[in-house]
């Protein structure tokens, strides 16, 4: 349990890093929304209000990082069966790629991914421009 949460540590680090890395590089202006699509899977042993804190948690972001322009969740009810033990997914949007850098490295983001940690036992994220 203790490497998986500092597999945990270690992968929102890394792609903090990545992130700011990426900020860094000039690159293109891109016209539209980036969105970025979080899923969570809790461990068995994560309580329903434990749960309902990270969800509570996650949903006080827009209020704290600026550059949050859109916030939206939900719970899995595909009748697929393809959620893989993911319960909850977040879509945030921003407006460019330097808004979902400086979003990556908050204080605020950070302290929430913390706060994950003991009740985490997957995340995804996949981050793209919506195309039309």
């Amino acid at each position: 349990m203790k490497l998986l949460l500092l597999s945990f540590v270690a992968l929102l680090s890394l792609s903090t890093t990545q992130a700011v890395s990426a900020a860094d590089s000039a690159k293109p202006v891109r016209k539209g929304k980036l969105a970025h699509v979080v899923g969570f899977k809790f461990k068995a042993t994560a309580t329903q209000a434990q749960i309902d804190q990270a969800v509570d948690a996650f949903r006080t972001l827009p209020k704290k990082i600026k550059q949050i322009a859109s916030f939206e969740w939900g719970t899995n009810v595909s009748p697929e069966k393809h959620d893989k033990g993911f319960t909850h997914c977040f879509v945030l949007s921003f407006k460019s790629d330097k808004d979902r850098d400086e979003y990556l490295v908050h204080p605020e983001h950070k302290a929430f991914g913390k706060m994950l940690g003991p009740i985490i036992d997957d995340v995804f994220v996949v981050d793209y421009w919506a195309a039309q």
